[in-house]
């Protein structure tokens, strides 16, 4: 091939069009003056994206003509595409998304009275490998785009038919506990938390978004200059030791420094009453006992905190067990009498694998995790066998 003809080609290769749907108020008014136009228009484009649930930029009907011709050759709004729907009984419904390279996320809707919470993916399978969560059982393929986060909501939004059609708002609270660690995908998490707090797109409370991390401290360090979402943090220990087999990550930042770096995070919002979720998964027999409990008492004295227990949810890949009610509630007690404000999470949509860490869906899993975890469990079944 000649050089000329390689330079045709490459002239004429087709440029990717711009996703405007993953794009914050900042990043829209600066696309819209790199097209050489007013950045008021991308006031425009949020609330039809994000009020009214529109994506074909045609029906964008305050844009000239002139300019909608220009944008849909530059841009699209593109959301990722719903394969499947379940519905609990309970009222709960679940998703599962493709994104780009084929992978799948699963999104889940609990609906509780006036509010709906939202659990949103940030990864395809997750980059950590807790022992207790499905999820980090199939590996990681790679991280959610901006568009891809966000559009979980809007998907939601749209499966309701909710946009525009006064049934009031289906999601008010949004919680980044999908498949994923959040702060291993750090941009494009925070930008769709920031369009997830934008009056022009959807407006939730800051309060009302919350981060859940396993703990990547250096990552949340950041966070405070740049978001002023809730925080939640996956605790699930008392102490180093069993941490670090529950919750791998601890080996490399403890829960000394990840409480010390929470501890910043909500000293450094202007509302000074926040506080940190800590959330603690209840597993028969590894973390339940009351010693586990006076410990962890100990270990949040002057912390700011409430602490959410969420009974270990069973699934195929783990050994683990759920405990049983009554240890939940000595466990409650403990904690209670030691003056914490503690919430069990009530299992919602479990019959539809949507309960806490039971997320999965489909992965090319880069880190070979997965094919380790099945090779596992094959040698343990022939074992038994």
């Amino acid at each position: 091939m000649s050089t000329s003809t390689s330079a045709t080609i490459a002239s004429t290769a087709e440029v990717p069009k711009v996703n405007l749907l993953g794009l914050t108020r900042a990043q829209m008014e600066q696309f819209f003056l790199d097209q050489g136009e007013k950045k008021f228009r991308a006031q425009q484009v949020l609330k039809w994206i994000h009020h009214a649930g529109v994506i074909d930029i045609e029906q964008m009907s305050n844009l000239g003509k002139a300019l909608r011709e220009k944008l849909q050759r530059v841009a699209e709004v593109r959301p990722p595409e719903i394969v499947s729907q379940h519905d609990s009984a309970d009222g709960t419904r679940k998703w599962a998304v493709r994104v780009d390279g084929g992978g799948l996320v699963e999104t889940v809707l609990i609906p509780d009275r006036e509010r709906a919470t939202l659990c949103v993916s940030s990864q395809v399978g997750c980059s950590l490998d807790c022992s207790f969560c499905s999820t980090g059982k199939q590996g990681f393929q790679r991280d959610l785009s901006a568009a891809e986060i966000i559009g979980q909501v809007w998907l939601a939004i749209k499966s309701y038919d909710a946009f525009q059609s006064g049934k009031g708002r289906i999601v008010t609270n949004v919680v980044m506990m999908g498949m994923g660690e959040p702060l291993m995908n750090f941009d494009n998490v925070v930008s769709a938390m920031n369009l997830m707090m934008e009056d022009l797109a959807y407006g939730i409370s800051k309060r009302r978004v919350t981060l859940s991390t396993s703990g990547v401290v250096p990552a949340l360090d950041r966070l405070a200059e740049v978001s002023e979402a809730s925080l939640a943090v996956s605790l699930h220990a008392p102490n180093d030791a069993l941490r670090n087999e529950l919750v791998p990550i601890n080996r490399k930042y403890p829960i000394a420094r990840l409480l010390e770096s929470c501890r910043n995070y909500i000293d450094a919002q202007s509302d000074n009453k926040r506080v940190v979720t800590v959330e603690y998964t209840l597993i028969a027999g590894v973390n339940d006992q009351l010693e586990h409990a006076r410990e962890l008492a100990e270990l949040l004295r002057d912390f700011p905190c409430k602490i959410n227990l969420i009974p270990f949810n069973p699934f195929s890949q783990s050994d683990y067990r759920r405990p049983s009610g009554n240890a939940v509630s000595r466990f409650w007690q403990v904690l209670v009498d030691a003056g914490y404000i503690v919430t069990v999470r009530t299992t919602r949509g479990d019959d539809i694998d949507a309960a806490c860490g039971q997320l999965v869906g489909q992965v090319v899993d880069r880190t070979r995790r997965s094919e380790r975890y099945r090779n596992a469990a094959e040698n343990q079944a022939t074992k038994a066998g």
